[in-house]
């Protein structure tokens, strides 16, 4: 196995459980802290902002072969993410506890999106050198050669279904129960 291919391996078999429970945690710590009583929905959008912009970095990693292309897009998403972050944090801080469990929880969702733009640098190394005037870089964006297993996929996908999704669908309707919007 080169450096590359240990690479995706510890970005799909390590990080992306890992963001997907660290969501998961995160959703539960809302619900202790009642966020639907105090910050409600205007953190609630937020987490879905949050979640879109993580996974459209994870789709495009799982569907298109790591370019520059690919790699501006984590770049340009592990920024968006620290923004909404930064964002969501003034506005709730104000409105609700942040417990030290959820600080750490959101430790790991902010550092995770940079483990995943690090893998990305280890496995096309060529195209970050490239991007800094060392080569040409492609911007092509080409599906993946070898795609990642249907068999991942799925099961990755489902378990953002189960344990995020799923779960934000349930906090959106408890914000809105609050607002009297249900």
């Amino acid at each position: 196995m080169n450096s590359a291919e240990a690479a995706q391996a510890i970005l799909m078999y390590g990080v992306i459980p890992l963001w997907i429970a660290a969501g998961l945690a995160d959703w539960a710590c809302h619900r202790s802290t009642a966020i639907a009583r105090t910050s409600g929905l205007p953190e609630n959008l937020l987490h879905w902002l949050l979640m879109a912009q993580g996974g459209l970095v994870l789709l495009a990693v799982a569907l298109f072969e790591v370019d520059a292309a690919v790699l501006l897009l984590a770049f340009a998403g592990f920024l968006g993410h620290e923004l909404t972050t930064y964002l969501e944090l003034r506005y709730t801080v104000a409105k609700r506890e942040i417990r030290p469990v959820e600080q750490m929880v959101h430790s790991f969702q902010e550092l995770l999106p940079l483990a995943i733009l690090a893998l990305l640098a280890v496995m096309q190394w060529d195209q970050v050198l490239a991007l800094f005037d060392a080569g040409t870089p492609d911007f092509g964006l080409q599906e993946k050669a070898q795609p990642w297993p249907p068999a991942y996929l799925a099961a990755a996908g489902l378990a953002v279904l189960v344990f995020n999704v799923l779960p934000m669908v349930e906090e959106t309707i408890r914000c809105l129960r609050a607002r009297g919007a249900v």
